[in-house]
């Protein structure tokens, strides 16, 4: 959401590098990938987002790590390192322990998100909705239990509320239809923490 958000404040065009589509299990192709998409920051500005970065930003002393992936991880670091570009290069991860810590050297800034407090989820939900939102929104049923999904979760659970608002051919999202979408991204992050 932030690259998006300075992507588009900057007027910018926005990169996702799928990190996980980056890697393959043939030698030296993800390297060779990995040299065209900086070889692309090089030629065309832009915000450039690596989603789930641990998949090649792993800690390199770790045991179970592969050899490719440590010679990936080095080749990212120096291309960052070469980087003149007028681009804008972001990593994201939802395990940042597991990241190498050379990493965070080669990165001017790092940011830590913790999951949205009650004011900061109405403001997601009400800039996600617009003019979607009913004036008699019932915000504290909608907004405890929305407590404990991250910023992207619950804009994907609004998102979900106005797509199905648009099919059913209304022009607000209920309050049910919104806790329905609600508890189903809670129970599939359940789902995925188990």
């Amino acid at each position: 959401m932030t690259a998006r958000v300075i992507a588009h404040e900057l007027n910018l065009q926005l990169h996702t590098v799928q990190v996980d589509r980056l890697v393959t299990k043939f030698m030296g192709e993800t390297g060779a990938k990995l040299r065209q998409i900086f070889d692309l920051i090089q030629m065309e500005n832009g915000v450039y987002l690596f989603d789930e970065f641990d998949a090649i930003g792993g800690e390199r002393s770790l045991d179970n790590d592969v050899g490719e992936m440590r010679r990936v991880l080095n080749s990212f670091l120096q291309f960052i390192e070469q980087d003149v570009s007028d681009s804008l290069i972001f990593a994201a991860t939802n395990t940042p322990e597991l990241l190498d810590r050379a990493l965070f050297r080669r990165f001017d800034d790092v940011l830590y998100y913790d999951k949205p407090n009650e004011e900061e989820r109405l403001i997601l939900i009400k800039n996600t909705l617009g003019l979607f939102i009913n004036k008699n929104f019932a915000k504290k049923q909608v907004l405890k239990e929305s407590e404990g999904l991250s910023q992207a979760e619950l804009v994907a659970a609004c998102r979900d509320s106005l797509k199905n608002a648009i099919l059913a051919g209304t022009n607000k999202v209920t309050v049910s239809k919104l806790l329905i979408s609600i508890n189903e991204r809670k129970e599939a992050c359940q789902q995925t923490w188990r």
